[in-house]
């Protein structure tokens, strides 16, 4: 019998999400994460550019986050590759940027700073654009542009940096 979601909405994977929805998603998986590792972390009740403060018992201090999420990879210029893509303000207020893909539930974490450096683009209207290709086939002129090269910034492997 088939579930009163399934009949109404479709299969889940066809539901309609919104961005509103694609963002909180990556607000809470980014705060589930931080959760897992005993890390305090609370939603603003805004949107200033911050959007989650975490405490850190290491250094006794709380670092703001800005969180900027993608639903899944999708193809490069509309019908190239497949990669994921993330824009930041270049005047972003928070100290610490978490980009999430919510199709693996993959959580990166850089400073504003790092962000900005690895970022392949940077365009005259202040916004930084950062992307990994999900297919590690893809040859790029670029240094930091397949999805492995960014291992070293998941949320597992930095969270003792801050935390």
């Amino acid at each position: 019998m088939e579930s009163v979601t399934q009949a109404t909405y479709g299969p889940p994977e066809k539901m309609k999400k919104t961005t509103q929805h694609i963002g909180a998603a990556g607000e809470l998986l980014v705060q589930y994460k931080l959760i897992k590792f005993g890390i305090d972390s609370a939603a603003m009740t805004t949107d200033s550019g911050i959007d989650l403060v975490a405490y850190s018992p290491k250094s006794n201090r709380s670092f703001t986050i800005q969180v900027k999420a993608k639903e899944k990879p999708s193809p490069d210029g509309g019908n190239g590759k497949s990669s994921l893509s993330w824009d930041l303000r270049d005047n972003s207020p928070a100290e610490l940027v978490a980009i999430t893909d919510l199709s693996t539930d993959s959580v990166w974490l850089f400073t504003h700073s790092e962000f900005a450096k690895l970022a392949q683009q940077h365009s005259a209207k202040g916004i930084f654009k950062l992307y990994m290709y999900v297919d590690e086939t893809v040859k790029t002129k670029k240094e930091m542009a397949l999805l492995s090269q960014f291992e070293q910034y998941k949320i597992e492997n930095r969270i003792l940096t801050f935390f």
